[in-house]
């Protein structure tokens, strides 16, 4: 009885744990498998030149990828992750591009103890001389 129910809760961590990292695992995953997943695993392609990053919505008049385009930028395209993270912060909270850009930079400012204004949060920290 104590192996079944050894088995059973590995099982039950398997699934969570692939559930948790199931953008991670997902590539490594046969198309033909993928095909069968349900949509929502679906959800997701990588962006990977500056034409469908435009295409996507991820450009504005403050952070213009024309620019990169006809420039000839050598550079694929922008960083997936935070492309990722800020399509992500569009959907969710339902905000532009620029204001969702702002949202992932506060919280990245947030992780290494900034505040929004750029004054650091550790009280310790000297700021005037």
């Amino acid at each position: 009885m104590l192996f079944f129910l050894s088995l059973v809760a590995l099982c039950v961590l398997l699934f969570m744990l692939a559930f948790r990292y199931r953008v991670a695992l997902l590539p490594h995953v046969p198309a033909r498998l993928r095909q069968l997943l349900p949509a929502s695993f679906n959800n997701y392609q990588p962006l990977s030149t500056f034409e469908q990053q435009r295409g996507a919505g991820l450009t504005s008049p403050d952070f213009d990828l024309e620019a990169n385009i006809s420039g000839g930028d050598s550079r694929t395209g922008l960083d997936d992750q935070g492309t990722r993270e800020v399509m992500e912060i569009m959907r969710r909270e339902r905000v532009n591009f620029d204001q969702a850009r702002l949202i992932r930079h506060n919280r990245i400012l947030a992780q290494n103890g900034i505040d929004p204004s750029g004054m650091p949060t550790d009280s310790k920290a000297i700021t005037r001389l």
